[in-house]
C-alpha cells in the first residue's frame, strides 16, 4: 500500500485521470517523416501510447483500408497533408541516429478505418466502451494498433454490430462520397431525377453509386472503359447489372450516333439531371451532352488527367450547371450530427443488404505486407480494395 501512495504521490497525472486506462502502452505504426516513394519513406515505428487522461478516449484499431489518396498523401501530391508530430512519449520515439540525436516527428498512414473504444476518460461524453468508430477528420492516420484523442477526433458508427466489419472499415469514403452527391445534387426544383449517368462506373464510388440510386428509386446509366476483350466487358457489365445497374455501356460508344438514340429511348419522357464524373477530359464531356435542361454534372475525380472541356451550347442552351465535390471538405463544413444522420442511413442500407460489401483483400499486418500494398497503390476491379486486419497481431 505504501509503494501504491507513494506513486500516486509522484505521478504528474492531473487529479481525475484514470490510472488504469486501457492496460496498453505501446503502438506499432506505419508512418513516415518525408513525402516520396512509399517504398522509401515508410517505416514500421513502435511508441508509447499517451495515458489517459479525464478528456481523451484510447481506441484499439480493428481494420483500415489502403486507398489511392492514402499514396498521393504519403507521396505529397494529396491536397491535405498531416503534420509531422512526435508520436506519443518522446523519450520512446525512435531518434534520427545524428549527432543531435533529435526526436523524429512523423505522419501515421491511413485515413479510413473503424477502431474499438477501449477506454474513456471521466469527463467525456458520448463516447463509451466498446463503441465502434471512425476517424470524424482526414489525416488522422489509421495504419496502427492503438490510438489516443479526444472524443472529437472520432465519429461513431450507429448500429455497427449490424454490418460487417469490413462495411465498418470502409463506410467514411465510398459509399459517404455516392450518397452525398446522390442526395446533394439532384435539383428538388425540377421534379423527379428519373435517371443518373455516371462514368467510372466500375470504381467503388461508382458501385456504391449503383446501389443507392437503386434502392432511392433511380435509375443509372454506366460508363466503364473499354477493355476491347468481349469476354471481360461481359463479366463486368454482368456484375455491374448484378448490383443493380440499369444499363452499361463502354466509354468509346458515347459519342455515337446509335447510342444517343438509345439513351434517348432509355430515358423517354423522363429526366436525366444528374451526371458523375471521376475520368474527366472527353469521357465527361461526351457524357455532359446526355443531360436533360437544367441537369447537374458533378466531378469528384479526374482518372484520365485531361482537361474538362465544356461546350458553351451547354451553358447557354440547356443551362447546366458544374460543380466539385470532395467528401473530406463535406465533412470539415459540417457538423459531427449531420455526419451521423448519414452514416446511420449507410447503415441501414447496409443492413437490408440494399449496399453490399466491397470487394476486398486481407493484408497482413507486419512491415512488409504493408509496404507491399501500398506500393501496388490501386488494385484492379477483380482484386478488389485492401484492407489490413489488424486483430490477429494484436
Amino acid at each position: 500500500m505504501t509503494i501504491l501512495l507513494r506513486r500516486l504521490v509522484l505521478s504528474s497525472r492531473p487529479i481525475g485521470v484514470r490510472l488504469y486506462g486501457s492496460k496498453v502502452d505501446k503502438v506499432e505504426a506505419v508512418v513516415y517523416s518525408s513525402y516520396g516513394a512509399p517504398s522509401q519513406v515508410l517505416k514500421w515505428h513502435s511508441y508509447g501510447l499517451p495515458a489517459l487522461t479525464r478528456d481523451t478516449v484510447h481506441v484499439k484499431f480493428l481494420a483500415s483500408p489502403i486507398n489511392p489518396a492514402d499514396v498521393n498523401q504519403i507521396q505529397g501530391a494529396y491536397p491535405i497533408k498531416p503534420p509531422f508530430v512526435a508520436l506519443g512519449n518522446e523519450d520512446n520515439f525512435s531518434t534520427d541516429g545524428g549527432d543531435n540525436d533529435k526526436v523524429v516527428k512523423a505522419a501515421v498512414g491511413g485515413n479510413e478505418g473503424v477502431a474499438e473504444v477501449i477506454a474513456v476518460g471521466d469527463a467525456v461524453s458520448g463516447l463509451k466502451k466498446g463503441d465502434r468508430v471512425i476517424m470524424a477528420k482526414t489525416g488522422h492516420g489509421t495504419w496502427r494498433t492503438y490510438a489516443a484523442g479526444p472524443p472529437e477526433d472520432f465519429q461513431v458508427v450507429p448500429n455497427a454490430t449490424s454490418v460487417s466489419l469490413i462495411q465498418q472499415a470502409t463506410i467514411s469514403v465510398n459509399p459517404c462520397t455516392a450518397y452525398r452527391m446522390l442526395k446533394d445534387f439532384i435539383p428538388p426544383q425540377q421534379g423527379k431525377c428519373d435517371y443518373v449517368i455516371q462514368n467510372g462506373a466500375n470504381s467503388a464510388v461508382g458501385q456504391a453509386v449503383i446501389q443507392i440510386a437503386k434502392a432511392w428509386g433511380l435509375k443509372t446509366i454506366n460508363v466503364v472503359r473499354n477493355r476491347y476483350i468481349i469476354a471481360i466487358i461481359a463479366i463486368l457489365r454482368q456484375e455491374l447489372t448484378a448490383l443493380g445497374a440499369t444499363h452499361v455501356i463502354t466509354d468509346d460508344q458515347l459519342g455515337s450516333f446509335e447510342t444517343k438514340s438509345l439513351v434517348k429511348s432509355w430515358v423517354g419522357k423522363n429526366r436525366l439531371l444528374l451526371g458523375l464524373n471521376c475520368v474527366g477530359g472527353k469521357s465527361a464531356t461526351e457524357m455532359a451532352r446526355y443531360l436533360s435542361a437544367n441537369g447537374k454534372l458533378v466531378t469528384y475525380g479526374a482518372m484520365a488527367r485531361a482537361p474538362l472541356t465544356l461546350p458553351a451550347s451547354m451553358l447557354i442552351f440547356k443551362n447546366i450547371s458544374f460543380y466539385g465535390f470532395w467528401v473530406s471538405k463535406w465533412a470539415e463544413t459540417h457538423s459531427k450530427e449531420e455526419r451521423s444522420e448519414m452514416l446511420a442511413d449507410l447503415v441501414q442500407l447496409m443492413a437490408a443488404k440494399q449496399l453490399k460489401e466491397p470487394r476486398w483483400t486481407a493484408v497482413e499486418w507486419n512491415e512488409k505486407a504493408v509496404k507491399e500494398a501500398v506500393e501496388n497503390g490501386i488494385q484492379g476491379y477483380g482484386k478488389g480494395k485492401q484492407i489490413v486486419l489488424f486483430d490477429k497481431a494484436q
